[in-house]
């Protein structure tokens, strides 16, 4: 049974490898059938493809020489086309060549011709100045006069005339400035002054106290002199005690000190009561009423001129002026003056009245220091004023009045011309004998140093010096201008108060005697 089974088994195995070779056989022969149709059908694909290939080739062949022709068409035909541009721009330059050409014939031709004609004018020239030589000579030999001399005549009788026709211009000008000029300083300085009124006290550096009797000098002479040289010592002021009966002269360059002394003393006088702690109070007292006096006297400036606002130290300090004197000019009642002229003359002219009058106010500030401070009394209020903040304007204005500085506001020129009206004022101020002469002198001596001069004299009191002048030396029409040059003279060379009239006179005598 097994031996069956196991017959079965193998003949089963058997039968299988015998399918599978077979299957085999089968499906080699059928793949290489496929393979074969396979190659076949490759082999008419890639023929197509050769076939396809040459055609396309014949094509882009024949297309790329089409392009070729059509490139080299287009390539000849635009050069030709710039064969024919250049050939007309070369018949364009062989034309300009040919222009140049003829031009540079004509101008060589004018050239020469120049050239001919230039020798031609040098040799007119050379005639031309023998011809003259020849004429200058014969005129010299007629007029006996050579040509250097002929033209200083010209040149002076040229100057002459200028200067003649420049006078008489200068003449006409000044004429009507000075009208109109002197028409309205005249209303408006006449408005202000006649608006002002101040009174002047010319004081001096002594005081005199009155005493009830001679007896009191003994009294104030004190034991052994203790109560004058006390008195002396507190307020630093000599007492002369002299052969003046029933007075005592105080001197002393400083006027608060003694106006001090003098309180003092006039108060130790009244009470009676003469002995060193006595005086010691009474200088005490007399301080501190000078003191109230310099506070009041400043505030009634500021409200004489309407000017408010001063820091209280500036108050003081123009209290103080009312001691000071300028050319025996009580500097207080000058200040209050200047500032109202100054103010009211601003008005009529549009400007700053309040500006003016406060410049006007504190213009000479710096005297009240000046003997303690070095330096122009100018430069010390400016001090002063920046110190105590005033304003610049304010400062300008007042530094200018002298000239120190050039004005630049309308209201510094009205200050200045304050100043100068209010102190030229006649009786306004004093000068001392020697320096009044002195001036006289020296501007009669600027006036005679002038060629054509006579004789000069200074009249008014300085303030117009009249000149007489030699007529066959001086003409009319150099005499203004010889007035000029002497005024701008005075200016520079001298100091004085207001202005200086210079008047010059000309004049022709003819004299002869009957017998």
């Amino acid at each position: 049974m097994d031996v069956i089974i196991v017959q079965y088994i193998i003949i089963a195995v058997i039968a299988a490898l015998v399918g599978l070779l077979i299957g085999y056989l089968v499906r080699k022969n059928i793949s290489e059938a496929k393979v074969g149709q396979a190659e076949v059908l490759a082999k008419e694909i890639v023929e197509k493809a050769n076939r396809d290939s040459e055609t396309v080739k014949k094509e882009k062949l024949l297309e790329a020489k089409e392009e070729i022709h059509r490139l080299r068409t287009e390539g000849e035909k635009e050069n030709k086309e710039r064969r024919n541009e250049v050939q007309k721009y070369e018949k364009r330059v062989l034309q300009k060549e040919e222009s140049i050409d003829r031009k540079m014939q004509s101008l060589e031709q004018k050239e020469s011709n120049l050239t001919k004609k230039l020798e031609n004018v040098n040799k007119k020239e050379v005639e031309v100045e023998q011809i003259i030589e020849q004429q200058h000579q014969k005129l010299e030999s007629l007029s006996g006069v050579t040509s250097e001399e002929a033209k200083e005549i010209i040149l002076s009788n040229a100057e002459r005339d200028v200067r003649r026709e420049m006078s008489l211009m200068i003449k006409e000008k000044e004429h009507k400035a000075k009208e109109e000029a002197d028409k309205r300083a005249r209303e408006i300085i006449g408005y202000a002054i006649q608006k002002c009124s101040a009174d002047h006290v010319a004081e001096t550096t002594v005081s005199v106290v009155n005493l009830p009797n001679d007896e009191m000098k003994g009294r104030i002479i004190g034991r052994e002199g203790r109560n004058i040289r006390t008195l002396e010592t507190l307020t630093g002021i000599d007492l002369i005690i002299d052969d003046t009966p029933e007075a005592v002269i105080l001197s002393g360059f400083d006027p608060i000190r003694r106006e001090v002394a003098r309180i003092a003393l006039e108060n130790l006088i009244s009470d009676g009561r003469i002995h060193p702690a006595r005086i010691e109070e009474m200088v005490e007292k007399a301080k501190k009423e000078v003191q109230n006096i310099i506070k009041e006297a400043g505030e009634e400036a500021m409200f004489e001129t309407g000017v408010h606002g001063l820091h209280p130290e500036l108050v003081k300090l123009l209290g103080r002026l009312k001691y000071r004197t300028s050319y025996g000019q009580n500097v207080l009642k000058h200040s209050i003056e200047v500032s109202t002229l100054a103010g009211i003359m601003a008005e009529e002219l549009g400007a700053d009245p309040k500006l003016a009058k406060r410049a006007g106010l504190v213009h000479d500030i710096g005297k009240a220091v000046d003997h303690e401070i070095e330096g122009t009394h100018i430069e010390i209020g400016m001090d002063l004023l920046k110190k105590y903040k005033e304003s610049k304007d304010v400062i300008h204005a007042m530094s200018t009045h002298h000239g120190d500085y050039e004005p630049q506001t309308v209201e510094a020129v009205l200050v200045t011309a304050a100043d100068a009206v209010s102190a030229a004022r006649p009786g306004a101020r004093r000068e001392t004998l020697e320096s009044y002469i002195r001036r006289l002198e020296k501007l009669e001596e600027i006036t005679n140093s002038y060629d054509g001069v006579e004789k000069s004299f200074a009249i008014q009191a300085g303030r117009e010096v009249r000149i007489m002048v030699k007529p066959e030396k001086v003409t009319d029409e150099e005499m203004h201008l010889m007035a000029r040059d002497m005024t701008k003279r005075i200016e520079e060379d001298l100091d004085y108060p207001g202005q200086i009239k210079v008047s010059i006179i000309r004049e022709t005598r003819a004299t002869d005697y009957a017998k």
